[in-house]
C-alpha cells in the first residue's frame, strides 16, 4: 500500500469513533466500543505499515532527539505520514480517556462534544480544556 493511500486512511478509520463520541454518547453502543482499551488501534494500523519498514530511521529520530533529524525524518513522506498516524491514534486515546471520566462524572455531552471537536485538531488545548471541566465538575460535586 502506497504512504499516500496509508496517511490519506489514517483519519477516516478513526473517524467513526468520533462521531459516537461526540453525536451520540449515551448510545449503548458507543459506551460498549469506547470500553474497549483497543479503540486506538485502528489507526495504529497505518502506523505500524508506515514506521516498520523505517523503523531504524524511527528509532534514531526518537532515541536521540536532534532537531535537524526529526526535521529529515518528518520531512519525508513516509516520516510524516507516520507522525500523522501517530497523532490520531494518541488524540484519540486521549478523547476515549475525556469520554469515560466524562460519563463517570456526568459532565453533559454539550460540555463535553465540542471539546472532544476541539481535540481531533488541537489536542492539548482540548486536554486542557477538558481537565478544567473535569475539575471543576469534581470539585462542585464534593460541595
Amino acid at each position: 500500500m502506497s504512504v499516500e493511500t496509508l496517511f490519506t486512511w489514517t483519519f477516516p478509520l478513526a473517524t467513526p469513533l468520533w462521531l459516537l463520541m461526540i453525536f451520540l454518547p449515551g448510545w449503548s453502543w458507543t459506551r460498549r466500543i469506547m470500553a474497549s482499551p483497543w479503540v486506538p488501534l485502528l489507526p495504529l494500523i497505518p502506523y505500524f505499515a508506515l514506521a516498520i519498514p523505517h523503523l531504524g530511521e524511527l528509532w534514531t529520530a526518537v532515541s536521540e532527539p536532534e532537531l535537524d533529524v526529526l526535521r529529515a525524518f518528518t520531512g519525508s513522506p513516509y516520516g510524516a505520514a507516520a507522525i500523522w498516524a501517530h497523532l490520531i491514534a494518541f488524540d484519540l486515546f486521549i478523547a476515549r480517556w475525556m469520554y469515560l471520566e466524562s460519563r463517570e462524572h456526568r459532565i453533559h455531552p454539550l460540555v463535553t462534544g465540542p471539546i472532544l471537536a476541539l481535540t481531533i485538531f488541537l489536542s492539548p488545548f482540548g486536554l486542557v480544556a477538558f481537565l478544567l471541566v473535569r475539575t471543576v465538575r469534581i470539585r462542585s460535586s464534593h460541595e
